[in-house]
This record gives structure tokens, sequence and C-alpha cells, in this order.
């Protein structure tokens, strides 16, 4: 096998020595030659990992020697501060035209206005590399397959470049590549070292994988949470491509993968998307099985979640893929695997290469075929859409913040909506929030309407869908993620196509905020209500929040509110209100002023039941064992959404820390707590708790603290019926064949499905959340009720909504402890079963988030 893959590498090499040998001699308008990656970097590709910012430069130096074939089309910058870029080429009749081309596309499938102004149109296929950074080898096989595809006296290259405009994307997460790049090459000595336990396979914690913010860019494509993928997907909207293959590493053992894909499919995808998965497959296969290299198809990566590089374009009509190459960031230069034989990286790089141009011929081979079928899609979407609704009509109710959210959600994704904009009643509609079906739906006015008659109805369809039917249940990554249960909307499904105005409703004016008001109220209600606090605590102002509804002035507030009385904050004098107005106003937050601390109901502004709040100061724990996107998360709503300051804590250091000079303490996931929270550590903490700190404690963190001394989370114990019951039973359910058995332990699988929580909206963690909340759980932890503790939020026996969850997780999941507080001393712990915060898109949870910290223990 050693000899195979080396003499399959031998053999690619030599193509690229061909290559670069033809195109040293084909002159440019410039009476130069262009230069290979070799020449312009100064070492051969493969010899070592190239960082981001000279990928880019061998781009923009191709393009200054054919300015007729390529073009750079810049993007953005990351967040910190490098180039975002992608390459456009072809031939030169259809670089002249990208434009027109490019525009054409957009008006063939309705999103643009307008007639194409030639029915010939060439398909366009966009491959992006390096989405995950320590998978660093698709940025060097881009450098590769760009110069392949400019060689003129290449058959294959030429018959691509006339009749398809490719896009090639070097990078979509440069910050993560060059953290990894950079690491790497400080641990390189002279050569590679191929032992695996070298340090040059051990990549620190948290890896180049993630972004700035330790998220995830491949699980990214539809929320848009992230920088990089906000302006990369702005640019993916102006170009719909017909084609979008994503390139990625796994694990060092494992051979090359490509399509067609695992199961599960989902239903929606085309018969015609599923026939190219196979197409993609034989052409790949034909190109692997003349090198004799490796591979696999079919097996473990599903074209399901709507949010992968792969599926979105598919759901968006594309025929969208995966590619996966074994070595990843533990791969390095070279590493010896299991077997015996040596993976290097010019070894990796030309399965990518390869792999590419094997795709791109595909499409080259049948660009009318691809170019009809995308416009049929796209035809069917405006004409007869899938699914039973018809239309979807979200109640406003007053949330301006949450519908502000969903509303930049699906412009980003170009899923247009609009407004009823007339009272009416529609016959038979679904309540998300009963999940049952309504006679009738009674839709104001100033209601958001969004007809399935448009081009992006596929992509709305699966967004919106209560439960996807999941063919398989083995897959890969979530199976719920429903935007109605996700923003805590309530959303009905309608069978009757209407037809929503572009008009939005004219706002009541906004009442003018008396400069010397008594008190400045903000509804606690969604984020903008948290941005406007986390604004005014900065700022010193004193804030308090009111314990129980209230009525004051004719209108009644929610328990939460935010009261920012003159009492309090003389300092600022008359300038109060403006500071009040400027904080809700930058957040979308409504405020209003009162003259009265005098109420109807409720408690007087100067009660008990009236708390201040304090403005803590946050620390978050992570380090090795925490997945990066856990703590990311949290670091992220602060930074970036709330703009509050937060202390990132290495685990390495917790027995140093001065735990007085914080207020709050989040311990997200983490797989080494039993490590680094020893006795020493866990004492302090406690000590600290009791003196009136606040631990909040998500997922495994709680999981850890569960029975511990001193905390009140306890692990529910079997009754005795369940323990004969059990005893009977395990002689039967261990007969499973070896072929099922991966079948088999997914019986205790919860990969992320949706259930409806009970909550206690009277306790300030459940404060806001009185339309009811749902949780995405994925893990069945089995809490029972706290004995000494409040109970805020739990399932009882009939909470399932949505996704796949395992018959023995679903029945853990039964009568169980979700959200948790537990005072402690002067102290509070809250237990959270759940990352209210997961991938920064289930908007609901950052309120309940919020709670935990500004609002519980005051």
């Amino acid at each position: 096998m050693k000899h195979i893959l080396l003499l399959a590498g031998l053999a690619v090499a030599s193509l690229s020595v061909q290559t670069e040998s033809a195109l040293a001699q084909t002159s440019t308008s410039s009476s130069t030659t262009l230069l290979s990656p070799a020449q312009f970097l100064g070492y051969k590709i493969g010899d070592r990992f190239t960082p981001h910012h000279r990928v880019i430069a061998y781009a923009e130096q191709v393009a200054r020697q054919l300015p007729n074939r390529i073009k750079l089309i810049p993007y953005g910058t990351s967040y910190e501060g490098r180039q975002l870029m992608v390459v456009a080429l072809g031939s030169e009749a259809n670089m002249a035209r990208l434009e027109e081309i490019r525009t054409n596309n957009l008006k063939r499938i309705g999103l643009m206005e307008g007639s194409p102004t030639s029915a010939a149109q060439p398909p366009i296929a966009w491959l992006s590399y390096n989405v995950h950074g320590n998978e660093a080898v698709s940025s060097e096989a881009f450098m590769d397959v760009l110069y392949r595809l400019l060689n003129t006296s290449d058959a294959v290259s030429q018959k691509i470049m006339n009749s398809t405009v490719v896009i090639l994307d070097p990078g979509l997460n440069p910050d993560g590549h060059d953290r990894y790049v950079n690491w790497y090459n400080q641990m390189l000595g002279r050569n590679p070292n191929p032992t695996p336990s070298a340090r040059e396979h051990s990549e620190p914690w948290p890896g180049g994988r993630y972004t700035h913010y330790l998220f995830d860019p491949n699980r990214d494509w539809a929320w848009q949470t992230q920088e990089i993928t906000q302006q990369r997907m702005a640019l993916y909207q102006q170009w719909m491509p017909q084609l979008h293959g994503d390139f990625h590493e796994m694990g060092v053992e494992s051979p090359y993968y490509f399509a067609p894909s695992a199961k599960p499919y989902h239903e929606d995808i085309t018969p015609y998307q599923r026939k190219f998965q196979q197409t993609i497959g034989e052409y790949c296969s034909r190109y692997f099985d003349k090198s004799g290299w490796l591979y696999y198809t079919r097996e473990r990566f599903d074209l399901f979640y709507p949010s992968y590089g792969d599926t979105y374009p598919t759901y968006n009509g594309a025929i969208g893929m995966t590619y996966e190459q074994g070595g990843s960031g533990r791969a390095g230069l070279a590493i010896e695997k299991a077997d015996g034989d040596t993976l290097t990286l010019r070894q990796r790089i030309d399965h990518h290469y390869t792999a590419s141009i094997a795709t791109l011929e595909s499409v080259a081979d049948r660009p009318a075929e691809i170019v009809k079928e995308f416009g049929q899609f796209f035809d069917k979407s405006r004409n007869t859409p899938i699914g039973a609704y018809k239309s979807y009509v979200i109640k406003s109710n007053g949330d301006a913040g949450r519908l502000k959210a969903l509303q930049q959600l699906l412009d980003r994704n170009k899923i247009s909506f609009g407004y009823a904009g007339k009272a009416q009643t529609v016959a038979g509609g679904f309540n998300y929030t009963t999940q049952k079906t309504d006679k009738s739906v009674s839709v104001a006015a100033e209601d958001i309407v969004i007809s399935a008659y448009q081009p992006k109805s596929t992509l709305l369809k699966i967004l919106f869908e209560q439960n996807s039917a999941l063919e398989d249940s083995a897959t890969y990554d979530i199976t719920a993620w429903s935007l109605p249960y996700a923003f805590g909307l309530q959303t009905y499904g309608v069978t009757t196509r209407l037809t929503p105005t572009s008009t939005a409703p004219t706002a009541p004016a906004a009442a003018t905020l008396p400069a010397t008001a008594y008190a400045y109220l903000v509804r606690w209600q969604s984020v903008p209500a948290v941005q406007t606090l986390a604004s005014l605590l900065k700022q010193k102002i004193r804030v308090r929040a009111a314990e129980k509804q209230f009525e004051v002035e004719g209108k009644t507030y929610p328990s939460g509110t935010l009261i920012i009385t003159r009492t309090g904050n003389e300092r600022v004098g008359d300038r109060l209100g403006t500071l009040v107005m400027q904080a809700a106003t930058q957040a979308g937050a409504d405020v209003v002023g009162v003259q009265t601390g005098f109420v109807t109901t409720g408690s007087d502004f100067g009660s008990d039941y009236v708390t201040g709040l304090k403005a803590p100061k946050v620390a978050v724990v992570l380090g090795d064992g925490t997945p990066p996107p856990s703590a990311g998360e949290v670091w992220h709503f602060f930074d970036q959404e709330l703009n509050y300051p937060i202390t990132l804590l290495d685990m390495n250091s917790l027995g140093n820390v001065e735990w007085s000079k914080f207020d709050v303490l989040i311990l997200p996931t983490n797989y080494n707590y039993s490590r680094f929270l020893n006795e020493r550590v866990l004492s302090a903490i406690k000590e600290w708790v009791r003196a009136g700190g606040k631990l909040i404690a998500m997922e495994r963190a709680a999981s850890f603290l569960a029975g511990k001394d001193g905390f009140a989370l306890k692990e529910k114990e079997d009754k005795p019926a369940d323990k004969d019951k059990a005893k009977k039973g395990n002689a039967a359910d261990s007969v499973t064949t070896y072929a099922n058995r991966e079948r088999a332990a997914i019986s205790d699988d919860i990969p992320g499905s949706i259930y409806r929580v009970n909550i206690d909206t009277t306790h300030p963690l459940g404060f806001g959340l009185t339309n009811g909340y749902y949780s995405l759980v994925q893990n069945a932890f089995n809490f029972d009720f706290l004995k000494d503790g409040w109970n805020v939020g739990y399932l009882k026996t009939d909470n399932y909504v949505a996704g796949f969850s395992g018959k023995n997780a679903k029945e853990k999941l039964k009568n169980t402890l979700l959200m948790g507080v537990q005072t402690y001393g002067r102290g509070s712990i809250v237990y959270l079963a759940d990352d209210p915060l997961f991938r920064g898109f289930w908007y609901n949870g950052k309120l309940l988030f919020s709670n935990a910290v500004f609002m519980v223990g005051n």
C-alpha cells in the first residue's frame, strides 16, 4: 500500500510538472510567462504550509499575468483583518461578459428583475476551500487547481474553461488557517517528523479549525452569525452557482470521501440532485481508480442539516457536495499511519486537486443540462412550491426585537417576506405553539406574511418545517431547527396562498421621552432589552427590574421590565433621559417615560419586589476539554452582541484565580472538569459562591457537579420496578447483530431535538419567556428535580416536539430537570442542562442565558 500511494503521488506530481512546463511556454498579452506556485513561493507545493496572505498573493500574481481570463473579487475581511476573496475564471469570451452571465443567472431564477439578455448561459461552478482552518491542505490544492485550469495546452482544462465559469474561494476561514499554519511552522524542524507522538502532531487548544470566536463556520451557512459567513453569503447570493463543492479533511486513518452522500437525504432534494451525486462519484472514482487511491462513498456524511456547505447550496437549487481527505490538523507534512504507511501533505493535495478537476469536468460535459435543471428548480419554487403550507403568518405581538432578528435572517438568505396589510381571517392553519391545526387563523394587518410562491421557497420550507422527515436516524448533526421555535415567535403555517404587501405598517409615532420623567421603562422581552441593560450598566446607570407584572399609567409591563429611576442616578442629572434613549435606540428597544412610581397593579417602584441590578464582572472558563464553540458562543455573545466585558479564564490557571474579582463564573461544557476542578479549586469556588458569587454550569459542567458535596443537583435514581424491568430485558436486548452495532447505539442518542419546556416565568431565570420556551436538547442528562432549589424549566412526559430522539434517551428525558437555580449562602448556582446559545442561532435562548447572568440572584 505504501508503494502504491507513493507511485500515485508521483504520477500526479508528474502531471503538475508537465502542466507547469506547458504553461511556461504560453505567452500572455504582456509577453510574460505564468509563474507556477513553486516559482512564485520559492518552494514546491506540499513542502510546507503556506500562510493565507501568500496564497492570496499568488492569485493576485496570476491575475496580473492573465487579466483576460481571471478576475479577483474581494468580498471582505476576517475579524483579524485578513483578506476574503474569490477568484473567477473562464474563457476570454465568458470573462468579457462575466457580469452579464451573473445577472442573467439571477434573472433566470427570479432573484433579479428583468429578462436574461441571452438564452445561452454557462453554468457557474463554485469550489470552497479551507472552511475549517486546520484542514489546510485545500488552500494548497487551490493553487494547483488554479494553475492547472489556466493551462491552454491541457484538453480537460480548456473544456472546463470554455463551457463553465469557475469560482474558487482559496480560504473561507483565514483566521483559523493561519492560527494552524503559524503554529505548525513554528513546531517544524529541518525535516518533518512522521512519528504520531511528535509535538508537530499535537495541535494545542483551541486548534485552527474554528473562527476567531471559535465558531464552526461550516455549521453557519444558513444562520450567518459570523462575519466571514455574512460577507461570503452576501457574495454567494449575488452569483447563485449551479454547483458547489466543499473541501474538508478528517481523521488520519481515513481514505478519501466523495459523493454520493450518505443517508439521510432530506426529502426535498430533487431527483436530479440525487442523480448528480452519483455522477460526481463516477467522475471522481474514474480518476482515483486510475491512480490506485482508496476512497469511499455513501457513508457518514449525509445531506440533512440545512446549514452545511453541501446542504445549503442544495436547498438553493445547486448540486452540493462534501469532499473529505484523511489528515486534518494532526497530519502535518507527514505522519505515519497505523498500517505503517506515511501520509504526506503532497498526497493529500493531490487527492483534493484531482477531485476538484473531476468535479469541474462533470459540469463541463453537460453545461446546458445543468443550467436547465437549475432553472426548473426555481420555476417550481415560484409556481408550484413544495410542502403543505403555501404561506406562513408570524404574529407581531409587540415584540419588535424578535421580529427584527428573524427579518434580518430572512433578508440574509434572500427569502422575501411582507405584511398582511389588512386584518383578515384565514381558514385552517397549523399552530406551531400548540402543534395543532386551528380551524381559522386571525391575521392582523401588521403580521408578517411569507409566501411560499418565491424563488427561495424550498429553503423557506426547510427552515420553517415543524418536524423534518428523517429517512435514516443515523445522522451527522442536529435533526431539528424550526425557526418559529428558535425565535419563540407565534407562527402559523396556512394552506391558503396569501399575497403580502411590501409596505410595512405605519408604526405608531414614538412618544416623546420626557426629560424629567420619574422613571424610564424597557420591557424585558428579547435581546435589545439585554443590550440596553448592558449599555446602561457600563455607563454606571443604576437599573432596577420588576419581579412582578405591573400596570402604570394605563399600560401593562411584564416581569423583568427594566426600571430606570431618577433616584439613584442623580449624578447624571437631566442627561438621564438622553442616555437611556441613546442606549435603547442603538439596541432597537422601546423605552417609555412615566411620571409616577405609584402603580395600578403590581409593586410600586420602591418595593422590595423591584430589585437593583448590579453590573456583574463576568468570567468564562475555557481550555483543554472544552469544545471550542461552547466557549466561543459565550465569548461572542458578550463581546459582539452585548458589547459587555467578559474575562476568559484558562483551565490551567484556575488555581491562581482571585475569585473575588468576579461576580459571575460561567462553566461551559467540558470533558476534563475532573482534572481541572480538583478539590482545592472547587472548594474555593464554593466559598466564592457562598460569599455572593453566581456560578452558571452548562451541560457537562452541570453533570460534573451533580451529586457533589454542596450541590443540590442530582441524577435520577432508577425505581425498583425500572431495575427489575432492565434486568429482565438485558438478555434479549444484548442480542444485536454486529452489522447493526451503530444503529443499536443510537437508541441512547439525541443529536439535537426540540422539546417544549415547562417553565416558571415568575422566576428571574424565566423572565420574558411568556410565550413559552423550546429547548434544543442534545443530551439526556437524566437530572432529578431539585429538592433544595427552584425547578425553573423541566420536561414532563409529553414535551417532545421535533427531531430524532433514541428510545432510551426519550425515556430518560421524561420528568427531567433542564434549568434550575440553587441558593448557596449569599450566592446562586444556575444549572443549565442544554446550551441556550447553541451556534448563536437559537435566539430565544439568548434571553434565557441573559436572565442567568443579569437577573438571577438579585
